[in-house]
């Protein structure tokens, strides 16, 4: 039997700017109740799995929230073992992308790589919705710093929504601890913020997270957040 269409309402930028005003002292759980009663089966959450905080929050409002995992076909073993003990933890409603064939010329690290591995497999995953949902902070990184927590993204054309914006990096490690999450294996060994195998390092003490990601390339962003 075919699924009821959703009807999902139009957000204004007047809308948007007082949904930002209301979030911006509110816990991450108030916005991501409000964005699964807004946009329903319309909503997505992509998830990189370093990001365990955001999919504990959001799949404790609805279990079922489809949760997108990009699979670039150059993750550290470690990262696809995660997400296949979280898959199983949360009994996620997960669905792992995987880059076309178009991806081949542009192995990781190459100019183009985020492109072909990340941006296009994330735009096909969320065709025909409405919006998504990522663990964007503030604290990240300078292009981060004014980062809404509602907006819209024109890029992919959806309302984009980040519940945990004005978290800190200490917040997430003190949620972590308190719900007893269970931790990406490689931050034990150094690695902070983890992307692809061939262009992210381990970070030493008191060195910025991000650090390690694309360490001695000419970029900060892989595409999805600009």
């Amino acid at each position: 039997m075919a699924e009821t269409a959703v009807t999902v309402p139009e957000l204004s930028q007047q809308e948007m700017l007082h949904l930002n005003a209301e979030f911006e002292t509110s816990p991450a759980s108030k916005v991501i109740r409000w964005a699964v009663d807004t946009f329903d089966r319309s909503l997505v959450l992509a998830a990189s799995f370093e990001d365990i905080v955001l999919v504990d929050l959001a799949v404790k409002v609805e279990p079922r929230l489809e949760v997108v995992f990009l699979d670039t076909g150059a993750h550290f073993p470690e990262t696809l073992e995660f997400v296949e003990s979280v898959r199983d933890r949360y009994d996620l409603n997960l669905t792992m992308t995987r880059p076309g064939p178009e991806a081949a010329a542009h192995p990781c690290g190459s100019a183009q790589c985020c492109q072909f591995r990340k941006v296009e497999p994330l735009r096909r995953a969320v065709e025909g919705r409405r919006a998504w949902m990522t663990a964007l902070k503030r604290v990240d990184s300078a292009t981060r710093a004014d980062a809404p927590i509602v907006s819209w993204d024109a890029s992919f054309g959806l309302v984009k929504i980040n519940p945990v914006a004005t978290w800190t990096n200490e917040d997430i490690d003190s949620y972590i601890a308190d719900h007893d999450l269970p931790q990406h294996p490689l931050w034990a060994r150094g690695y902070r913020s983890i992307g692809c195998a061939p262009t992210t390092r381990a970070v030493a003490d008191g060195e910025d997270p991000r650090a390690g990601r694309w360490s001695g390339l000419d970029k900060t962003e892989c595409g999805l957040h600009t």
